[in-house]
């Protein structure tokens, strides 16, 4: 009998809130992982951090921690205009990383990170945990087996609240730090999912609006979206909504389903519906054993080792994250543009390619300039 391997040696690279939710995950692994090594600019917060999780190498420069470590994985929780930069460290230094999201701040930059993922072999991949909770891995496996019928019409809601304090914090609200508003950095995680359900979107009409809040970004987008399929769907992403829920419906032919929860789902958020006739789909959606777990960081940590142990691409990879950010830079060129968007036209120096604002914001900005 073959002696396990030993656990997987990872790095985390920014010690900020979300950094928190990567240690905690990779301590439920710990047969598995092993956390060895953080960096972060400020000592203290990394000291900090490192004495709560037990990390044993502590750095404040991502590249002596690079240098200085082996390691099999690398998490960026940084500001998301260092993303590809760290990336890039990360991978030519010949370890994958794992990136939160968005990856990038625009497709340009996604290209920029394919161009060193061919030069050096080494992946990036991009955190869009509700991917990987139990019923959505089961709701993908029943659409594209068929017994669910062709899908039709769909809803993805992320409806949040954000008050004016949030944007106090100098780089909030900004294009060049964080890309944009809520397309950017709140609904992501939604309409991942439900590109992921729903395959190749083919065009895009959308609205975007600074509604309320001190942001130079919109705090409200929303978007009419037609996919290959034939399916129609509707994505509003709002910073304004005083009851917060995150809301995906899928009505196919056969059945609805239907999930609400907030930051995280559990099996009790969704709910299944067949359509008369077909009410013996029911037991193919309670079909299965799966551990209740809420979606979270474990479960696509987990699921990158068990696809580098069966020999498998790990996800999210580049090409399936850069598909989610065209959408959002098509949600943002219809709004700005008060045209439709087909997938694949933002290409090369469109200004949309190259920014999320494509120099065409409507309203002034507000933000003071960073020092």
């Amino acid at each position: 009998m073959p002696s396990p391997r030993p656990p997987y040696r990872v790095a985390i690279i920014g010690t900020g809130r979300i950094a928190h939710a990567h240690a905690e995950a990779l301590a439920e692994l710990s047969e598995r992982a092993r956390l060895v090594a953080v960096a972060d600019l400020d000592p203290s917060r990394a000291a900090e951090f490192a004495d709560r999780f037990s990390v044993p190498h502590v750095f404040n420069d991502p590249q002596a921690l690079l240098e200085s470590e082996d390691l099999d994985l690398v998490h960026i929780c940084t500001p998301p205009q260092t993303h590809v930069p760290l990336a890039s460290m990360v991978m030519r230094a010949g370890v994958t990383a794992l990136v939160e999201k968005p990856t990038a701040l625009s497709l340009r930059e996604m290209d920029q990170l394919a161009a060193v993922q061919e030069q050096t072999g080494s992946r990036v991949l991009t955190v869009f945990q509700h991917r990987y909770g139990a019923a959505a891995v089961r709701l993908r496996r029943l659409a594209d087996s068929g017994a669910l019928g062709r899908p039709l019409v769909a809803t993805c809601e992320t409806l949040w609240y954000r008050p004016d304090a949030y944007f106090e914090v100098p780089w909030r609200g900004r294009w060049d730090v964080e890309g944009g508003g809520p397309t950017m950095g709140h609904g992501i995680h939604q309409f991942d999912l439900m590109l992921s359900v729903l395959g190749p979107w083919s065009q895009i009409a959308a609205l975007a609006e600074r509604q309320a809040r001190p942001t130079d970004t919109e705090d409200v987008s929303i978007a009419a979206v037609r996919f290959d399929s034939g399916a129609l769907a509707t994505v509003v992403n709002s910073l304004l909504s005083p009851r917060e829920t995150s809301r995906l419906r899928f009505d196919f032919e056969y059945a609805t389903v239907e999930l609400e929860h907030l930051y995280g789902y559990r099996e009790e958020h969704w709910r299944f519906t067949p359509a008369p006739g077909h009410e013996g789909l029911s037991d193919l959606w309670t079909d299965g054993d799966e551990p209740d777990i809420t979606s979270g960081h474990r479960l696509q940590i987990e699921a990158v080792f068990d696809a580098w142990e069966t020999g498998q691409e790990p996800g999210v990879c580049l090409q399936d994250a850069r598909r989610t950010l065209e959408f959002a830079a098509a949600t943002y060129a219809s709004a700005f543009r008060g045209v439709r968007v087909v997938a694949g036209e933002l290409t090369d120096d469109d200004p949309f390619a190259v920014s999320m604002d494509g120099g065409a914001v409507p309203w002034e900005p507000v933000k003071e300039a960073l020092v």
